[in-house]
């Protein structure tokens, strides 16, 4: 936001007097040209300065048009009144990096990087549970460093016009997650049978309910403003992909929705509110469950989004991992089948508007090239480009954008947009797609 505003002042000159006086003496001589040319020095300068200041104003208007919280009005998102259509990213590691001041040019060299490409949303990660760098080291005792590295990434999101998703906790032992409540439990004596507990065991969702209070309620070190009141956030996430493994039907799943996502919307009532979820049918609709890649994880797309307190649905996909061993071919029409089948039901069922908040191409996949990466994001832009026109869908979130030099945190599915520009161009040529839509 602030690069538009500084673009809005270097348009104007400021030195507008040195042509005023040709002569070689002092503009403050006694000769009465000199000043006659003083007072027209003076009179250029107010009348400059007020341009100036005409511009700040107006670049400001601008900043404040587009502050608004992201909202829904049936099937899509809506930002000051207008349709809100996106192209963005996941960078799930932003905060851990900015614990370390000396490596915050990273988030800054991405967010900079992002919002030239038109990226304006970002999903990462408002949790680091336990082990190292944690946020949250033990329950209710958190490192203020971390957390500062947080403030950091929502003050630099804010200045590149950047949106932020940010997610509450994890499915998985990767920065803490589900594994971490249930293991902070049992030393403190609490009965458990294993991580499932997580959904149902009081002391643990106590736990829970404390650190979504403590992040909400966050007061931000370095913009002063508190989250809950931030629209920088464009939206909180219960959880990175949820599942459970004790009940298939989604139903348990169901019960931590509806009380974890009642007592968010009890503090903050401003955002917008997510599962996490990655999109498998459970047994409220016996005729999707062929749509899932063979198997259920424990949760139901149908009945956990129709809670009241969740504005809208995501799904994740990876074809490759899911259909490990099926050709391209295979892959990309499970692909198209998924997306349609969870726009359709989002719009028509459920009634809400829908994120593809997860997918990529991985370099560990066979035969892999950037060529194919390249043809692969196409396909599912050009699908989530069409959805969007078509009604329902706001926008995507590829995973993942990563700065240079992390290569100790590549996963496979990294891009890094200055050393990758084929990828970068696709990206980019998405992002125009969808800002086109806003003006439709």
């Amino acid at each position: 936001m602030n690069k538009s505003f500084s673009l809005c002042f270097s348009s104007f000159p400021i030195n507008t007097c040195q042509t005023q006086h040709s002569s070689p003496h002092p503009p403050f001589g006694n000769s009465s040209t000199n000043l006659v040319s003083t007072m027209v020095c003076f009179s250029r300068i107010g009348f400059f300065w007020g341009l100036f200041l005409l511009a700040a104003l107006a670049c400001e208007a601008r900043v404040l048009q587009n502050s608004g919280f992201v909202q829904t009005r049936n099937t899509q998102f809506i930002l000051n009144g207008s349709p809100f259509f996106f192209n963005g990213f996941n960078s799930y590691w932003l905060m851990h990096i900015s614990a370390e001041p000396s490596q915050r040019n990273k988030v800054s060299d991405v967010f900079r990087q992002a919002s030239a490409a038109g990226l304006s949303v970002c999903r990462t990660w408002a949790f680091s549970d336990g082990g190292y760098q944690a946020l949250q080291i033990s329950p209710g005792v958190y490192d203020e460093r971390v957390f500062q590295g947080l403030d950091f990434v929502i003050s630099e999101a804010r200045k590149n016009g950047i949106r932020l998703v940010l997610t509450l906790s994890n499915n998985y032992q990767d920065f803490g997650g589900r594994p971490q409540y249930v293991n902070w439990a049992k030393s403190a004596g609490v009965s458990v049978n294993n991580d499932d507990d997580f959904y149902i065991n009081a002391v643990i969702k106590g736990y829970y309910k404390n650190h979504v209070k403590r992040v909400i309620t966050r007061v931000n070190t370095i913009t002063g403003v508190a989250y809950k009141d931030d629209p920088t956030i464009m939206a909180w996430e219960l959880m990175n992909e949820p599942r459970c493994q004790i009940d298939y039907s989604g139903k348990t799943l169901n019960g931590w929705v509806q009380e974890m996502a009642s007592y968010v919307k009890s503090i903050d009532n401003k955002h917008l509110l997510t599962v996490g979820m990655e999109g498998f049918y459970g047994d409220s609709l016996p005729e999707r469950k062929p749509v899932n890649p063979g198997y259920q994880v424990g949760t139901d797309f149908i009945s956990n989004h129709l809670i009241r307190e969740i504005d809208f649905t995501t799904i994740h996909a990876y074809p490759d991992i899911w259909l490990n061993g099926k050709d391209d071919n295979a892959q990309m029409a499970f692909l198209q089948t998924w997306t349609t089948s969870h726009l359709t039901d989002s719009r028509t069922i459920i009634k809400k508007p829908m994120i593809f908040a997860e997918f990529g191409k991985s370099s560990k996949d066979p035969g892999y090239s950037i060529n194919a990466r390249d043809s692969f994001l196409n396909a599912v832009y050009t699908n989530i480009y069409s959805s969007a026109r078509s009604g329902g869908m706001g926008g995507g979130l590829v995973w993942q954008i990563m700065a240079e030099g992390m290569e100790s945190y590549y996963d496979g599915y990294e891009i890094v947009l200055s050393k990758n520009p084929s990828t970068s161009s696709v990206i980019t040529q998405q992002s125009r797609r969808m800002a086109a839509l806003d003006h439709m």
